[in-house]
C-alpha cells in the first residue's frame, strides 16, 4: 500500500516537474521576446528623436527666413512708398512747371512712329514720298526742340531719377522677399514631412512598447506558474521522503521486535539446558542478552 502511494505521488511530482520545465521554457522564450521588443522600441524612439531634432532645426531656419521676409518686405514697402511719392511729385512738377507743349511730346512721338511705318510699308510716288519725308523731318525737329526745352527743368529730371531709383530698390527687395519666402516654404514643407515621419515611427514605437508589455506580463505569469509547480514538486518531495522514512522506521522496529522475540526463545532454550548454535549465540549478542 505504501509503495503504491509513493508511486502515485512520484507520478504527480513528475507531472508538476514537467509543467515547471514547460513554464520555465515559455518564460525564457517570452523574456527573449521582451528584450527584442525593448530593443526595437528603443531603436524606433532613437529614430524619432533624430527626426524631431532635424525638424526643429528646419523650423528654426524657417523662422529665421520668415524674419528676413518681414524685414525685407518692410524695406520693399518703404521704397514703394518712396516711389509713389516721387511719382506724384513728378506729375505735380510737370503739371505746374512744364510748358503746355511738353504734354504733347508723347502724342508727337506716336504720330512720328505712324509716319515712319507708312514710309516703310507704302508704295508712293516721288512727290508724295518727298512730302512724307519732309513731314517726318519736321515732326522729328519739333520733338527734339520740345525735349531740349524740357531738359531745362532739372527739378523734374531729379524727381524722375529719384522715382526710378526708388522703383529699382523696391523691385530688388521684392525679389529678395520672393527668394526668402520660397526658401522658408521649402523649410516649412521639409519640417512637416519630418514631423509626419516621426509620428509614423512613434506609432511603431508605441506598438513595440505594447508588445513589450504584453510579453513581459505573460513572461511574469509563466514565471509564477513555474515557481508554483516547483513548490508543488518540493512539497511532494517532502511527503514522499516522510512516507519513506516512516516506512523504514516501521520496518526497522518490526525487525527489532522479531529479533527480540527470537532471542527470548533461544534464551529459554539455553536455560532449559539445550545446546546453542553459533547462529543462536549471535542472535543473543545482537539482542543484548550476552
Amino acid at each position: 500500500m505504501t509503495e503504491e502511494l509513493v508511486a502515485e505521488l512520484e507520478e504527480k511530482r513528475a507531472r508538476h516537474n514537467a509543467d515547471a520545465e514547460r513554464h520555465k521554457r515559455l518564460r525564457d522564450e517570452l523574456n527573449e521576446k521582451t528584450r527584442e521588443w525593448a530593443d526595437r522600441r528603443d531603436e524606433l524612439n532613437a529614430q524619432v528623436r533624430k527626426l524631431i531634432e532635424e525638424a526643429n532645426a528646419r523650423r528654426e531656419t524657417r523662422d529665421k527666413l520668415n524674419a528676413e521676409v518681414r524685414e525685407v518686405k518692410a524695406k520693399r514697402d518703404d521704397w514703394n512708398r518712396k516711389f509713389n511719392d516721387q511719382s506724384d511729385k513728378v506729375i505735380t512738377l510737370k503739371r505746374e512747371n512744364m510748358p503746355k507743349s511738353g504734354q504733347s511730346i508723347r502724342k508727337y512721338k506716336a504720330e512720328l512712329r505712324t509716319l515712319e511705318k507708312r514710309h516703310m510699308t507704302s508704295v508712293l510716288t516721288t512727290e508724295k514720298e518727298r512730302a512724307l519725308v519732309e513731314e517726318i523731318s519736321s515732326l522729328s525737329n519739333k520733338i527734339r526742340s520740345l525735349e531740349k526745352e524740357m531738359e531745362q527743368f532739372t527739378e523734374v529730371k531729379t524727381a524722375e531719377h529719384d522715382a526710378r531709383e526708388a522703383k529699382d530698390q523696391a523691385e530688388t527687395f521684392h525679389r529678395q522677399v520672393s527668394e526668402y519666402a520660397e526658401k522658408a516654404q521649402m523649410e516649412h514643407d521639409a519640417m512637416l514631412k519630418l514631423y509626419e515621419e516621426a509620428d509614423a515611427i512613434r506609432k511603431e514605437a508605441d506598438d513595440a512598447q505594447e508588445k513589450f508589455i504584453d510579453a513581459k506580463l505573460t513572461a511574469d505569469e509563466e514565471h509564477r506558474e513555474h515557481i508554483e509547480h516547483i513548490r508543488q514538486v518540493h512539497d511532494f518531495d517532502k511527503i514522499i521522503t516522510g512516507i519513506r522514512d516512516k516506512s523504514r522506521k516501521s520496518r526497522r522496529e518490526n525487525d527489532e521486535s522479531s529479533v527480540k522475540k527470537e532471542a527470548e526463545e533461544i534464551y529459554d532454550k539455553f536455560r532449559s539446558g539445550e545446546k546453542l548454535s553459533t547462529e543462536d549465540i549471535m542472535v543473543l549478542q545482537k539482542s543484548g542478552y550476552m
